[in-house]
């Protein structure tokens, strides 16, 4: 009887208590609803078509199965004989690729005998493209999928490197999309180390009630949690980041001389004042949090709600392409897009610039917001 009891206590504190229900429920709705607008946009971006120059080196009816995309004007192909002049012209961004074709290829397609004539002998396309060009990338998927219906005719880029990136290229494409959801979510971990404490902390064990019956301004003491949790979280942030940005290079077989020598003074300006402006902001998303909780624990167990929710944002920019420039609007998710066009030199002054002062007027209205919470006894009080 006495353990039935104790189980009807639990079930009771848990069903009658909103705040616990949604923190059991809410991590699943935010995934849901996420994943479901992203996958959407994912897709709706794939089905966008794209505009190809495309050089072609020699002859061959199987580009008949583009004849749909050229009447569209989405493929046009360029003939050319000079195929270093037309790799030059992919390496530049000139052109999506190169396909070149060997003499007689049509009649070498129809001699051969899948099965029965040696593989070595099977007719080669050679398609050159530019994997960290996302166009380029994605027309070469395209004529891939395209000749797969001469599959066992011939044989698609066999035996070479046909990708025309250079190994920084791709180190630089590959640390583009992860670093700087990285530098968020090292900021976020720093950030809930200390924060919680400071500011849930204090209002269990009711030392920050002390304050609150001070003649100290609550906007002062919201600064003053703020600024100095910001500085903390920014030693610890910085560390990880540091060891994943020099570790990463060499991860993705590239030297981080060569890595780094790449961006300008001002690429590296641009991300530190991005990085500036999110830490604050994270910090004071925290407190926010914090100071509405009841106990650490609460607020811990919403913060790793929080922290799920800028987590599937900052990876967003990862697999959608062509963000529109109403992404400045959003706080968080516009510095990890500039910094991800940073190091993929598509560098954006205006949205950089735009990205780091709103994120710094958003930490101000989330620092108003503090000081009107603890002005509140409801809040102050956890009831």
């Amino acid at each position: 009887m006495k353990l039935l009891a104790l189980m009807k206590k639990e079930f009771y504190r848990f069903f009658h208590d909103p705040r616990l229900i949604v923190t059991m429920l809410l991590p699943g709705i935010i995934i849901y609803f996420i994943y479901s607008v992203l996958g959407s946009v994912i897709w709706d971006d794939e089905e966008k078509n794209y505009t190809y120059d495309v050089y072609v080196s020699g002859e061959s009816q199987i580009t008949a199965v583009f004849d749909g995309l050229v009447e569209k004007g989405t493929v046009k192909f360029i003939q050319t004989e000079d195929v270093e002049s037309a790799k030059e012209a992919v390496k530049q961004e000139k052109a999506a690729a190169l396909i070149v074709f060997p003499e007689n290829f049509d009649e070498l397609v129809a001699d051969y005998e899948a099965g029965s004539s040696p593989v070595d002998s099977a007719p080669e396309v050679q398609i050159y493209y530019r994997s960290a060009d996302e166009s380029s990338y994605s027309f070469y998927l395209l004529a891939s999928g395209a000749f797969g219906k001469y599959q066992n005719r011939f044989v698609i880029n066999n035996g070479a490197a046909y990708d025309l990136s250079d190994a920084n290229e791709i180190s630089m494409s590959v640390m583009g999309g992860i670093l700087p959801f990285l530098v968020v979510i090292f900021i976020f971990s720093a950030g809930m180390s200390v924060t919680l404490e400071s500011v849930a902390g204090e209002k269990e064990r009711g030392t920050l009630a002390t304050i609150l019956v001070t003649s100290v301004k609550r906007s002062h003491i919201a600064l003053g949690k703020i600024i100095p949790l910001s500085c903390i979280s920014a030693i610890g942030a910085a560390s990880s980041f540091l060891g994943v940005s020099l570790s990463m290079p060499k991860l993705m077989g590239a030297s981080v001389g060569s890595v780094m020598s790449s961006f300008g003074f001002l690429s590296y300006l641009f991300i530190f004042l991005l990085i500036l402006s999110v830490v604050p902001l994270i910090t004071a998303l925290i407190s926010v949090v914090s100071a509405y909780s009841k106990s650490v624990k609460e607020a811990s167990a919403y913060t790793g709600m929080l922290m799920i929710l800028v987590m599937v944002l900052s990876l967003v920019s990862v697999f959608v392409s062509d963000i529109g420039g109403w992404i400045v609007a959003v706080p968080i998710l516009n510095a990890v897009v500039c910094m991800q066009n940073i190091l993929a030199m598509q560098f954006s002054v205006w949205q950089s610039l735009v990205s780091f002062g709103l994120n710094f007027v958003y930490t101000a209205l989330l620092v108003f917001a503090i000081s009107k919470m603890l002005s509140s006894e409801k809040i102050m009080n956890g009831s």
